[in-house]
């Protein structure tokens, strides 16, 4: 596909994201009463500009952000430009600040729902039973006993309630150990089965072969449709937990994951198959976003959230001088975790 084209779905897919995202901060804090100096998407230099009654709105040149500046984040600035003191955000109650911060990434959910949705209500949805549809001949699978038919209850350890379970902890799984794979077989009967993965070279990469077809009848209606809503949006939570959980734990390397590089190659590969996938990316990443922003960790919407937290029990606030502080020092972690993961994903394309 041309590259243009594909450029412009990117930006499309990262600034909707992105808009939605800033603007669940922006109507939350504009709600409860906070002055907004600026809701811009994108970052680095502005390309477009229009001043509202208090609100300067900005499209920047960099795709790949966006940030709603409020009254309270910056206490100099804040009082240099004469901001009342009721307007800045440290001013208000807690559970304020705890909407205003949680519903960027609370819209980001609700923006991948209502994709979900539509592409359940237009394209149908499976039904995501973890059943095994087929299984390759001579592949590790059949040599182990799994055939067609067979239920997957358990893999190594974990529960199994859809087909992105399996792919899941087969991912996660270590390609050079045998996964346990427990069964229930058409008879009612249940087994575990050692699995090794054959090592196989597919265009110069190693990859690491179950042989196992995982086909899903589409089922289409609204009903049908708000099933699969539901159970695909609970299914991409749970991956985002595991995969967090093996990155603080070690199971999965900063070299697995993907920045705007690597999300860029993906939209190339999605671009090519259709509107419905590109939905898709649109709906998971939105999910992606949402959920890492949560994260308890400096310069994240989570770390926000924490202090709303501290402040709580500790019975006063932590001074804004030393908040704003420990979130600067973690956006530069942040920024220079980009660099990485961009450097990780340049890579990958030679």
């Amino acid at each position: 596909m041309n590259f243009i084209i594909i450029l412009i779905i990117f930006v499309l897919v990262l600034g909707s994201i992105v808009l939605v995202h800033e603007f669940g901060h922006f109507i939350l804090a504009k709600l409860n009463g906070v002055y907004v100096y600026e809701f811009a998407i994108g970052m680095g230099p502005k390309l477009w500009s229009k001043q509202g009654k208090e609100t300067e709105y900005t499209i920047r040149a960099i795709p790949i952000g966006g940030f709603c500046m409020m009254a309270g984040e910056d206490v100099e600035d804040d009082d240099l430009k004469k901001i009342p003191k009721d307007k800045r955000l440290q001013s208000k109650k807690p559970w304020q600040r705890f909407l205003i911060m949680f519903f960027g990434a609370g819209n980001n959910f609700i923006f991948a729902i209502l994709l979900l949705f539509l592409i359940g209500l237009i394209w149908g949805g499976s039904s995501m039973e973890p059943v095994v549809t087929s299984v390759l001949k001579n592949s590790a699978a059949s040599t182990s006993g799994i055939e067609a038919g067979d239920v997957i209850l358990e893999i190594n350890g974990h529960s199994i309630s859809t087909t992105d379970d399996i792919s899941l902890y087969l991912a996660v799984a270590d390609p050079e150990e045998a996964s346990d794979i427990k069964i229930e077989k058409e008879d009612g009967s249940v087994e575990t089965y050692s699995v090794q993965p054959k090592k196989k070279k597919v265009d110069g990469e190693t990859t690491y072969q179950y042989g196992i077809g995982m086909e899903q009848e589409v089922e289409h209606g609204i009903f049908s449709a708000i099933r699969w809503t539901f159970k695909k949006t609970g299914s991409i939570f749970k991956q985002m937990g595991v995969t967090v959980y093996y990155l603080f734990t070690g199971g999965i390397g900063l070299s697995q994951l993907s920045g705007p590089v690597g999300i860029f190659s993906i939209v190339g590969d999605q671009a090519s198959t259709g509107i419905m996938n590109i939905l898709y990316l649109v709906a998971f990443l939105s999910i992606n976003v949402g959920f890492i922003n949560l994260l308890p960790l400096p310069a994240f919407d989570g770390g926000h959230i924490l202090f709303i937290i501290i402040e709580k029990i500790k019975g006063s606030p932590v001074k804004p001088e030393t908040e704003n502080m420990i979130h600067t020092i973690g956006l530069f972690l942040l920024m220079l975790l980009m660099v990485v993961i961009t450097f990780n994903d340049i890579l990958r394309l030679f």
